[in-house]
Order: C-alpha cells, then structure tokens, then sequence
C-alpha cells in the first residue's frame, strides 16, 4: 500500500495543523484520571509534512514573548510570563532560590549565654532573620578575606532580664547595628602587654558604615522587628555580637532571598456544551474554587458560564461522576506560566526578578564564551 502523507489529503489545510493537533501541541488536558499530552514536541521537523515549521527561533520568541504583572506588593509579586519553555521558567525559578545573593548572619561570638536556648539554635535562629539592606552594596567574602565595612555587617545583642522581674521576650528589634564594626577585642589582645594602642578586635573596618551615603539615611536593621528570638526568665541573659556576610541561598537556605518561587500553568475551562438549569446549579456547587457562575437566559432558564478561569486549581470536582467530562473540559496552557514571588524582604520582588535576570544572562554568555 503506497504512503498517504497530509500533503496528499485536500481536506487538510496547508501551513496550520488540524485543532485536535493544535491542541494537543499547546495544551494539557486534564482527565478526571491522570493529565494527558502533558510533553512539549520540541522537534522541528514535527510537522514537516503539514507544512508547518515547529522550530524555535529567535525572531518566533520575540514575537511570542511578554511578561504581565498581575498583583505586586511590598512582599510579593505575581505576573504572567507568556512564549517561553518550562525549561527557561524552571530556570529562573531555581535562580530566584539558589544564587540571587543577600545578607545574612553567618558568625555568631557569644560573651555570655545563661537562657534555656542551646549557643547553636540562638545562632541558627539569628541567621534566618531576614536584614534590610541591599546585597548589591557589599562584596562577598572568601575564608582568606579580613572582615571590613564592604563585605561585613556586625549587629549586638545584650538583653537581661533582671532578678524578681517577669519573664521577658528577645525579639529582633533588639538587633543593635554597629557601624564601627566589633567591639568584642581579640582574645589574643586581651592576654597581651598594656599597650596604649587601640586593641584590636574581630573586624577591621576602616571607616564607619554609616558614613557611607548608602546607609547614612538608612540605617542597616533587620527587615521585621518582631521576631522572636528567646525567652528569658529572672536572671537570665544573652550576650553576643552577630556577623552578617553576603552569601547565596544553594550555600545555606538562609541566604535565599524568596519565601518561595513558583510558578503553574495557565488554566483554561471551556464548557463542551450548555449546561443549563438544575445541572447547572450542581456544576456550579461542584466547584470550590467558584470558577463557574449563573447566568439567566430567556423564559427563566439558567445556564452556566465560565466566569473565573484563572481561579481554577485543577481539583477536577467538576469532572467527576455523572459523565461530567462531555461538558467541561479542563485545559492548562503550556506556554503560559503564572509566576509568583514571595520576598524574604531584602529586596522587592521586581528587584528579585531583575537580578534573577541579569544571573541568566551572565550563564548564557559564558556559555556561549566557552563554545567560541
């Protein structure tokens, strides 16, 4: 039997594929079982015999490719990035956790600990408190490198809650920014001779940090003033000072600068066909995300209508039982993703985004260096 290729069949348009494979090119389908068409058909040659070019260049991508805010606060950010790959979204996903870089205590000297909080879990804690200050503005810091004014913050710490008092709360805000660096001396210092020289302590800055313009009107605290730190009974205190350096979140979670990043696919839901008076009153129960709505139509009939796609959460109730599935369809779009961005506070979420960015780029042209 000889090869019957599209080319050869008059009722197949030339240069555009069929819908069904439309659809399955651009969209998840979502069965009350398990997702289906759910791979990207990457291949160009896909379609040849169609006479549709299934590559991806770059003039298709600039043409294809925007970005939509959609919600941004002071902590989070949510926005539509539309003509892009999984693998490209996924990226800067993974950036936005790993490598966009921030400040965080990584030194902990403690004077004088006498609470029921373990010296590892207070410095644990103090390290996972988000600081409020921009990372752009200070170096990183290598295990040879001297701390100074351009790669270290130092905080102090000293709260006691004196005999026949309550008990009391340590809290963040109790984090005192030392612009002149440490005040703790050396412990070499302190065995030394009675030098009339400044002793020398666990920082070498040579100037103040709040001389800089960057924090002259701005001064360096962490970013919520509430957070609890311990709890201290009559008697007890806590001394120490804390050292903040700049790092990356795939060195140590504390570094990351999002609460979290992450992303879905569109959802599209189309009704098959009308679903009308008491069918659509359950349809419309059915969903509790409440993508659906009511509307009245002649005579005092209902019918029901998708009000609230972008609502849906794929629970797929509404497809469930009664042979649902012949009218409503439940799609995601492949190449339209809803990203959000929840900042720890160190940057806004739009910085974030920008950085994570610029980090895509700088991988892209030394990969592009090395292949030249």
């Amino acid at each position: 039997m000889p090869r019957v290729s599209a080319l050869d069949m008059p009722d197949v348009p030339q240069g555009q594929l069929p819908p069904h494979l439309e659809l399955q090119r651009t969209r998840v389908l979502c069965n009350s079982d398990a997702p289906i068409h759910t791979e990207n058909i990457q291949y160009s040659g896909a379609y040849a015999s169609m006479g549709v070019d299934n590559s991806d260049g770059l003039n298709k991508f600039l043409s294809n490719f925007k970005v939509e805010v959609t919600k941004l606060t002071e902590e989070d950010m949510e926005f539509d990035m539309v003509g892009i790959d999984p693998a490209i979204a996924n990226a800067f996903r993974r950036i936005l956790i790993a490598e966009v870089p921030t400040m965080a205590i990584e030194k902990v000297f403690i004077a004088n600990n006498s609470s029921v909080i373990q010296d590892e879990v207070l410095a644990h804690r103090l390290g996972l408190i988000p600081l409020n200050v921009d990372p752009r503005l200070f170096d990183y810091m290598s295990e040879n490198d001297a701390p100074t004014e351009k790669n270290t913050i130092v905080f102090k710490l000293h709260v006691r809650c004196e005999r026949g008092s309550p008990r009391i709360t340590v809290k963040s805000d109790e984090l005192k920014w030392l612009p002149n660096g440490s005040e703790f001396v050396l412990a070499t210092e302190k065995q030394g001779s009675n030098s009339t020289a400044k002793p020398k302590t666990y920082t070498s800055f040579t100037c103040s940090q709040d001389t800089m313009p960057e924090f002259s009107s701005n001064p360096i605290s962490p970013k919520y003033p509430d957070i609890i730190l311990a709890k201290l009974g009559p008697g007890q205190e806590i001394e120490l000072e804390a050292h903040a350096i700049k790092g990356v979140g795939r060195t140590h979670a504390k570094w990351s600068p999002v609460a979290t990043a992450w992303y879905r696919l569109l959802p599209e839901v189309s009704l098959l066909q009308e679903v009308v008076d008491e069918r659509a009153e359950e349809l419309v129960k059915k969903c509790p995300a409440k993508v659906f709505d009511i509307e009245d139509i002649a005579k005092g009939k209902k019918k029901a209508t998708v009000a609230r796609p972008r609502a849906c959460t794929l629970c797929r109730e509404c497809i469930r039982g009664d042979d649902w599935e012949k009218y409503v369809s439940l799609r995601r779009v492949k190449n339209h993703f809803i990203f959000t961005i929840e900042s720890t506070g160190a940057l806004p979420p739009e910085g974030l985004f920008t950085e994570a960015v610029k980090i895509l780029e700088d991988k892209c042209e030394s990969l592009l260096t090395v292949l030249s």
